[in-house]
């Protein structure tokens, strides 16, 4: 299984490791298949994501798709990040393994969740389509 260099990169260099005290948005997602699971905390100003951090446990694209997606989705605006796919994920790591494809799933996956949070913490409606991820993995090559 060959890794692109962006991969590895953020395998081995991740961006934004870590937590946020007082997050404003906390969004959890596991897979129990594959033993993934990814943290990721967002620090929300007058909607636009100042700070995202994650703590991911598994493999080293999962590492690596967190990683990318704190990137993409950071000084975004909430309804930009709301926008994050896992292909626009795959893309910015210059493509994943078929059988890893489910690790940027749970990236897109996790920001939702981040979101999501944010917007119940805040009575805030959450959006129609936000799709929380079922950790099932059969239709990560749907997304």
């Amino acid at each position: 299984m060959a890794y692109s260099s962006a991969v590895m990169d953020h395998f081995t260099n991740p961006r934004n490791v870590g937590t946020i005290e007082s997050a404003d948005g906390i969004g959890e997602v596991g897979n129990a298949k594959c033993g993934d699971i990814m943290k990721i905390y967002l620090k929300i100003d007058e909607n636009v994501i100042k700070d995202v951090k994650f703590n991911t446990f598994g493999c080293g694209a999962a590492i690596a798709t967190s990683s990318m997606a704190t990137e993409l989705i950071k000084g975004k605006t909430v309804d930009e990040a709301l926008g994050l796919t896992n292909k626009a994920v795959i893309e910015a790591l210059d493509g994943l393994p078929p059988q890893k494809i489910h690790c940027s799933v749970l990236a897109e996956e996790a920001v939702k969740a981040a979101i999501a949070d944010y917007y119940v913490k805040n009575g805030l409606e959450v959006p129609e389509g936000v799709k929380l991820c079922t950790s099932c993995c059969e239709d990560c090559m749907q997304h």
